[in-house]
């Protein structure tokens, strides 16, 4: 009997360890969510990918830097993605909740910069705008008079600014799972929040209170959700010239016969501009992988090669072409390293 369960036991062990290794092995191709922002980026690399190598083009799908963290970190294995996208620096909380899933080896990629644009149709007047008149327009809560912190009473941009044009206030933007929104919220809200004295002492004070202050978009019809899809905000803004938009770079320099971007704080959103940090709005962006997916996902070690290949994102490369600021030199070849070597860096 006990030599029986062995072989049962043994049997049954082998089984499994053989379907794992078939199961690990029976997707061919590489699984990637994530960033609208960086979709097509990692759309152009993809595609060059599958034609000059063996490997099968990799699935990209465009969740908004948030969701695609969420699938990402829901575990090991080929029912989970093997990169995701983001807009944004990894949360401390999303590193948690991938470690408390058992993903635990992670390698963060940075691919360059992109700038943030609040852009209308060219058929418009361009807006100059201050991170103040940001803030001020688009915040749900904004200081009155007096200090106070009420909801937002501006109606129209020339209530924000007299030299602003006298048209309802009407921004449509990505939703909280965006990459976009976050970096939108950290660097034109709340640089335009800290502007206000009685709002920046309460970063010392109450850190939760400030941020909901700074970060928290007006509800009232002013601020509109308008999904992941960037180049959905671009035909709306084609169709209503009273209406700005909120969205990456590319997007900027794909439909430049068709928007135009507002100068912030004195600064129009160019690629010099951007890559220099003299534009206001501007954030880095990535990729991350799953390091124990490397040995098991066919092409996943050269996608990532190609992808940080000095012919793609060098200061030469062909997704600048697409609108991608390029990292410095040094930078890019310590990317270089970590994408050759795919070792966890996080």
């Amino acid at each position: 009997m006990k030599i029986k369960a062995l072989v049962a036991t043994t049997t049954v062990a082998l089984t499994m360890a053989s379907s794992s290794v078939v199961n690990a092995a029976s997707r061919d191709y590489i699984s990637i969510v994530g960033s609208s922002t960086v979709f097509p980026f990692a759309t152009v690399v993809a595609e060059r990918f599958g034609r000059t190598t063996s490997f099968s083009v990799p699935k990209i799908e465009s969740t908004g830097s948030g969701g695609g963290l969420k699938l990402f970190c829901a575990g090991i294995g080929e029912n989970t993605p093997d990169i995701t996208n983001a807009s944004r620096k990894i949360k401390s909380s999303e590193v948690e909740l991938c470690a408390k899933n058992g993903v635990k080896d992670i390698v963060e990629i940075k691919i360059g910069y992109d700038g943030i644009v609040l852009a209308n149709s060219k058929d418009a007047t361009q807006f100059k705008l201050s991170l103040e008149d940001v803030y001020k327009g688009v915040a749900k809560t904004v200081p009155d008079a007096n200090g106070n912190l009420v909801e937002n009473p501006y109606k129209t941009w020339n209530e924000v600014n007299p030299a602003l044009p006298a048209i309802k206030i009407e921004v449509l933007g990505p939703p909280p799972t965006s990459g976009t929104r976050d970096a939108f919220a950290e660097l034109a809200l709340e640089g335009g929040c800290k502007k206000f004295p009685q709002i920046a002492a309460l970063k010392k004070s109450d850190k939760s209170k400030y941020k909901a202050v700074c970060h928290s978009v007006r509800e009232d019809g002013g601020y509109i959700e308008a999904g992941e899809n960037d180049n959905l905000i671009v035909q709306k803004l084609a169709a209503n010239p009273n209406a700005l938009g909120v969205f990456g770079y590319s997007f900027l320099e794909e439909n430049a016969d068709k928007v135009q971007a507002s100068i912030i704080n004195g600064v129009e959103p160019t690629f010099e501009a951007i890559g220099s940090g003299d534009y206001p709005v501007s954030r880095s962006l990535y990729f991350y992988v799953k390091e124990d997916h490397k040995d098991t996902i066919p092409g996943l070690k050269e996608y990532v090669a190609a992808f940080t290949s000095e012919q793609a994102i060098g200061e030469e490369g062909y997704l600048t072409d697409r609108g991608l600021i390029p990292l410095p030199q040094t930078d890019w070849k310590m990317v270089r390293a970590a994408g050759t070597e795919l070792t966890p860096n996080l």
